[in-house]
């Protein structure tokens, strides 16, 4: 199993990851207020602001402090 740091010592398994979103749109919004609902919501943003979106295999959604783009790179790096 390969873990992703997704910021603030949060690590998440990166084989379990379905997408990386930005929060920025109404259907985004939407997601994490469903997700608060579902009790299926990780704010791992440490109070910071949410930077995207990170939707997993088991339907939880995270939300992370780091850019979408700094999270793929991460990504990226952990494949080669």
């Amino acid at each position: 199993m390969i873990l992703l740091n997704i910021g603030f010592g949060n690590l998440i398994s990166s084989s379990r990851i379905i997408s990386i979103l930005t929060p920025d749109s109404a259907p985004m919004k939407r997601l994490v207020r469903l997700g608060k609902e579902k009790n299926c919501l990780i704010d791992a943003s440490c109070g910071r602001k949410t930077q995207s979106i990170i939707i997993m295999d088991s339907g939880h959604v995270v939300l992370s402090a780091l850019s979408s783009e700094t999270l793929l790179n991460k990504f990226t790096k952990q494949e080669d």
